[in-house]
């Protein structure tokens, strides 16, 4: 497949080509490509985290917290 790059993509596809990282511009494109596929892979997992988060156990208020440990710890309230 050929394809006209503008010159500032031309200069970083040869820019990396020049590294000799790559064999061809078809592996540069390749790890570009997989590289973009992985990246959106993560951020799905994180907004998925995200929503997971948000959608979680409201909790409850700090002092409802404090007096079930108390009970569950027959820790006076004074105390």
């Amino acid at each position: 497949m050929l394809h006209q790059f503008p010159p500032d993509i031309e200069a970083l596809i040869q820019a990396q080509m020049a590294s000799g990282n790559f064999h061809s511009q078809e592996d540069l494109f390749r790890v570009a490509l997989e590289q973009l596929a992985a990246q959106d892979e993560e951020v799905r997992a994180i907004e998925e985290s995200i929503d997971l988060l948000d959608s979680g156990d409201p909790g409850i208020p700090i002092d409802a917290a404090f007096d079930n440990l108390r009970a569950k710890y027959n820790i006076p309230a004074d105390a």
